[in-house]
């Protein structure tokens, strides 16, 4: 398995610039996963020099607070143990706080047990109640304790579909809502990484009122963004050695004028054993 991430997107993975968002959007079968993956091994040096980076950024170290609604940690540490990184180990040194936000939203607890203190393992939190207000404290103690335990690093936070959240806490919670508090928690962090799915259609004047929310929450997103990698497969059906194609585009952030980024398209294909090979067309 590769330990570095693709050479034509490093440029867009490394430790992204100070107050930015990026959003990744992904369609059915075209999964934002292994950019995450590569986003953990090649920024996230979690304490330890990157080889793989130049000049003073090399010497900036990263703490990484990593909430997902769709995947559990084990998912995500197999994953990148197969690319060289052990997440139980900088778990343990506070460098990689996962917050666990699939569990209890779809397993619901009693009032009791919902009392009672969460037995977690190092570096690990669990969500407790798809509201906002739960949300943004656990968030901002997760960002306090990893600023505590790695004085003076850059602190990175990733959401992972936050419109699983959104359409789980229904009509309690908003797309603006939402958004809100994520503009709230961004102001605590060195920057922001999210994805959310594109397999609805972006029109918030149609559709139900979930998919309203869902739009309104992932046009806002793109509004806010510095930059936008999207997925999506190969219109012209599937093919042996492409896996799909990746859109790099610029957000509606339009404020950080020294990181122009260009509209840029390219081809990727994941091989059997995980390892992702980017490309031009033509290659």
């Amino acid at each position: 398995m590769a330990s570095r991430a693709p050479p034509l997107l490093e440029p867009y993975l490394h430790l992204p610039h100070e107050t930015s968002l990026i959003l990744l959007s992904g369609v059915l079968g075209s999964s934002t996963n292994w950019l995450f993956y590569n986003r953990l091994l090649l920024f996230s040096s979690l304490g330890r020099q990157d080889e793989t980076l130049e000049g003073a950024e090399s010497q900036q170290h990263t703490s990484v607070v990593f909430v997902s609604f769709l995947r559990d940690y084990a998912f995500w540490r197999d994953g990148s143990k197969r690319l060289g990184l052990d997440l139980d180990i900088v778990s343990k040194k506070g460098s990689f706080i996962f917050v666990d936000g699939l569990t209890n939203l779809f397993t619901p607890a009693s009032d009791h047990e919902r009392k009672q203190p969460v037995a977690e393992a190092p570096g690990r939190r669990v969500l407790l109640t798809a509201t906002t207000d739960h949300f943004r404290q656990l968030l901002e103690d997760a960002l306090s304790h990893a600023q505590t335990m790695n004085p003076g690093t850059q602190t990175v936070l990733v959401i992972d579909q936050p419109d699983v959240f959104l359409a789980t806490a229904g009509h309690n919670m908003s797309g603006q809502g939402l958004r809100g508090v994520i503009l709230c928690l961004r102001e605590k962090a060195h920057s922001c990484i999210i994805t959310v799915s594109a397999d609805e259609p972006l029109i918030a004047a149609q559709g139900t009122s979930l998919e309203k929310e869902h739009a309104s929450l992932a046009l806002s997103l793109a509004h806010d963004a510095h930059f936008l990698m999207s997925l999506r497969m190969l219109e012209t059906g599937t093919a042996k050695d492409v896996s799909g194609v990746l859109r790099i585009t610029p957000g509606g952030d339009e404020e950080i004028a020294d990181a122009l980024v260009e509209d840029r398209e390219l081809l990727y294909f994941i091989g059997g054993d995980g390892s992702v090979r980017v490309f031009e067309r033509g290659q």
